[in-house]
């Protein structure tokens, strides 16, 4: 993708998918990473060697967010923090002009989301949100035909989210919290298809849903979901999310439509037309479904970060502005409101 200068990124965390943007910073000719601060000095200093091994470049170390927002070197800042302090980490960057693009959720809850977005906004820098799935080619052609009109009416939407996590991975400190990350499954797995199937569908006008949290997993919030969920096009569907789910299978996405429906699974498209043809685009790949979290490449988060390069470039949104996060977080919210409640849920207008 042709860009017309080479943004200079800060990246803020040093977590476990910090070391995915580094793969795909270090890879793209659109961006340079110039630095990388973390709450841990020691996990920052430790992932700039690694950045400075793949680039061959000096990457520096920034002892807070003050820092990098007072180098005027930075064009943007990619946020790879828990949820937990959102605003307090967004509002001196955007202060000081940066552009951000936000690992998901925006924030725990959606209330929280909207002081995000109206931070940005109030500021004039854009905010982009890493939703990776969206940049698949198999998503961009579910796109096209939706938005064609050739498939006809939308009638049903199935979304299934049938993964695995041990223990282990919610042994980490605050992981699968409230406090923390704002909840389990929904907010941390099943929203990336949660996006991807709104963008599509439209938005979700009640839900009726149950929540738990099973026996496999010593945890706060919850590991597994079923709802289902009215439309405002005048679709119904089903929503399942589950890290209990041993070993592990892949998310999909199904709708079904007036002329054909579309079956998205793990990266690939397949078109069932009515008159008996069958199309296939893309090719599937690694999710993370299993129970390697980061069992996937760099590729989608490359072509994210690049998109928004493009978009600061060419003056125009990225391929997921952060006001298209806060319908995933109204969701989830709903359903969680939903499961508590034992009552359907309307979403507001």
């Amino acid at each position: 993708m042709t860009q017309e200068k080479t943004f200079q990124v800060a990246l803020i965390g040093a977590g476990m998918v910090a070391r995915t943007h580094v793969a795909a910073l270090a890879e793209s000719k659109a961006v340079t990473l110039r630095g990388i601060a973390s709450r841990s000095g020691t996990s920052a200093a430790k992932l700039a060697e690694t950045a400075a091994e793949l680039t061959g470049d000096t990457v520096r170390t920034y002892g807070s967010v003050a820092e990098v927002a007072a180098d005027p070197a930075v064009d943007f800042a990619v946020i790879v923090t828990p949820p937990d302090a959102r605003a307090a980490l967004i509002r001196p960057l955007a202060a000081a002009g940066k552009h951000i693009l936000l690992e998901k959720p925006v924030a725990r809850t959606a209330a929280e989301a909207r002081e995000v977005v109206a931070i940005a906004r109030a500021a004039g820098v854009r905010l982009g949100l890493v939703f990776q799935h969206r940049m698949r080619a198999a998503s961009r052609k579910a796109a096209e035909l939706v938005a064609s009109g050739a498939l006809g009416t939308l009638g049903l939407v199935e979304i299934a989210v049938p993964w695995w996590r041990d223990q282990s991975y919610y042994d980490e400190p605050g992981r699968g919290t409230y406090a923390r990350d704002g909840g389990g499954v929904l907010i941390n797995q099943a929203i990336h298809s949660i996006d991807l199937a709104l963008s599509l569908t439209g938005p979700v006008r009640r839900v009726r849903a149950m929540a738990r949290t099973s026996r496999f997993h010593d945890m706060e919030a919850e590991d597994f979901v079923v709802a289902g969920l009215e439309f405002d096009s005048g679709a119904f569907g089903s929503l399942t999310a589950s890290t209990g789910s041993f070993p592990g299978r892949a998310e999909s996405l199904g709708l079904h439509f007036d002329r054909a429906s579309l079956h998205l699974h793990s990266g690939a498209l397949r078109v069932d037309w009515r008159t008996g043809r069958s199309e296939s685009f893309g090719a599937a790949g690694g999710t993370g479904g299993r129970g390697d979290p980061m069992a996937f490449s760099h590729d989608l988060h490359q072509a994210v970060i690049e998109d928004f390069a493009a978009a600061l470039s060419q003056g125009r949104a990225p391929v997921a502005p952060g006001e298209a996060g806060l319908a995933s977080q109204d969701l989830i919210e709903a359903i969680t409101r939903s499961a508590q409640s034992g009552a359907a849920e309307d979403l507001a207008a």
